[in-house]
């Protein structure tokens, strides 16, 4: 081998790698910003308990909205049919929240308790997320299964 296609494969071979390095790296940091959707059911069989933090998604149980007098704090109940859940949320709630919708909470799972730090609530009696309909219509299909194999 002649010293200038030494050279020449010696600079794509470093070039290959820093390409390599850098395609890691970039994988590695959007893997770490992702947030998983999960519904009540799933978070409760323990799915979710892998991520720090991720989205919970369902709809705000009727009668369980409960707002702190001297705060900005709010809990309430999300559920998909199955489960339930108790959130706590500080904060200012979109304009469209309320009983009986859809909503998505950002959080941390901690004590059996979701502390949300964003929630975001459907636009229109219609609309439920695609991601938010696809989940809680997995998490029932599945806890039917469970059931009935339990039976």
């Amino acid at each position: 081998m002649t010293p200038t296609r030494k050279r020449r494969l010696i600079v794509v071979s470093l070039l290959l790698l820093a390409v390599g390095v850098a395609t890691t790296l970039t994988v590695f940091a959007l893997q770490s910003n992702m947030n998983y959707l999960y519904t009540p059911v799933q978070v409760l069989n323990g799915e979710a308990a892998r991520h720090e933090t991720f989205r919970l998604g369902g709809m705000v149980k009727k009668g369980s909205i409960q707002r702190a007098g001297d705060s900005l704090r709010v809990d309430f109940v999300v559920l998909d049919g199955d489960a339930e859940l108790p959130v706590e949320y500080t904060g200012i709630l979109p304009d469209l929240f309320r009983e009986n919708q859809a909503v998505i909470a950002t959080g941390q799972l901690r004590e059996g308790r979701f502390y949300a730090r964003q929630v975001l609530a459907k636009h229109d009696e219609g609309y439920m997320p695609k991601e938010l309909a696809e989940a809680m219509g997995k998490a029932h299909v599945k806890h039917d299964v469970d059931t009935a194999k339990a039976q």
